[in-house]
């Protein structure tokens, strides 16, 4: 019995040219490339425009590293194609942020600035002062570095001060004298 989500086949959009070499899968879009080595115990396939990965046998752990797969590799196609984003918003008077070379320098109160770099794949875009979208074409990578610049000042539960994702909704509490 093979994964629920293994056994669906990934549509690979145009533009996009994808391969299967040696238990090697590699993606290459508009938005860049990307590769990934499938785990032992599951081969991959192109046919009629989609990729078809099947498990080897059917041991458990085979199964599951087969479902996992299937999703990242779908999630590359989607990145090389797409692309990813996550929009972050700063909250709070004199919270800012500027662009230094090709990375931010955010001002959150603190007796210092910060300073983050983007890591390779990774490039940032100010729309204002207050807000930063991170894009990339690595899903886990964009994830991931909005979390840590999410983490140098996360918003407060009282006036919701902070860096908080776009659609976050910050839940508030009353204050000291219970309002």
């Amino acid at each position: 019995m093979a994964s629920h989500i293994g056994k669906l086949p990934v549509a690979i959009p145009a533009g996009v040219d994808v391969a299967i070499d040696e238990g090697t899968f590699s993606a290459k879009g508009p938005k860049g490339t990307d590769s990934y080595v499938l785990p032992e115990g599951i081969t991959g396939k192109i046919e009629d425009g989609h990729i078809i990965l099947t498990p080897v046998d059917d041991l458990r752990p085979t199964r599951a590293r087969h479902g996992l797969s299937r999703s990242i590799i779908a999630s590359m196609v989607q990145g090389v194609h797409e692309g990813f984003s996550k929009h972050l918003m700063i909250v709070g008077t004199g919270y800012r942020v500027v662009a230094k070379g090709k990375g931010l320098e955010f001002f959150l109160g603190y007796s210092h600035t910060i300073t983050v770099n983007p890591p390779e794949g990774i490039s940032f875009e100010l729309p204002n002062a207050n807000e930063v979208i991170v894009r990339g074409t690595d899903k886990q990578a964009v994830g991931q570095v909005a979390a840590n610049i999410r983490k140098l000042r996360a918003p407060e539960p009282y006036k919701g001060k902070g860096i908080k994702y776009a659609d976050e909704r910050i839940v508030r509490k009353a204050g000291k004298a219970g309002k």
